[in-house]
């Protein structure tokens, strides 16, 4: 992808913390176990654990997760107990894997008014004039480097067509 501009500026501008401040600058745990340090993705690692994706997400890679926190989860009501049960695991790997993107996507990457084509199929939306977005959600934290990819922290379960 081309390094623009106006993507740094516009992650500049929205003044969101990076990764590297997040995860403390370490960059040797993977995605699942990053995530699984962090207090704000207890529900994201269970759902992922759920899904059975633990394997997935903590295999070569490389991957961009686009990752709720818990309070993007909890907006969801009680939706997400019913995801996290067996019976709907279908339809939890499908609202997961819309948040993967195959590839190390870096905020530097981001191109205004694109699509990127998820691990689940569909495409998101990346959105630049009012600080990045991703479809609808915010991105809140940019840039989290793993041993396998990277973590942009959303503020919003971003739902594929046809889920809920």
């Amino acid at each position: 992808m081309t390094i623009i501009k106006t993507a740094i500026a516009a992650i500049a501008a929205s003044g969101i913390m990076t990764g590297a401040a997040l995860a403390g600058g370490m960059g040797a745990k993977d995605i699942v176990d990053t995530a699984a340090a962090n207090d704000d993705f207890e529900t994201l690692v269970a759902a992922v654990q759920a899904a059975e994706l633990v394997d997935t997400l903590k295999g070569d890679g490389p991957f961009t997760v686009f990752a709720p926190t818990d309070a993007a989860f909890e907006a969801l009501g009680a939706t997400v107990e019913e995801l996290l049960l067996p019976e709907n695991r279908e339809q939890l790997t499908a609202i997961l894997t819309y948040h993967v993107v195959p590839g190390k996507v870096m905020s530097t990457d981001l191109v205004d008014d694109t699509t990127a084509a998820t691990v689940q199929g569909q495409e998101i939306t990346i959105d630049l004039d009012n600080g990045p977005m991703i479809n609808d959600a915010n991105v809140v934290t940019a840039d989290i480097e793993t041993s396998n990819g990277v973590i942009h922290v959303i503020d919003k379960v971003i739902m594929p067509e046809g889920i809920m």
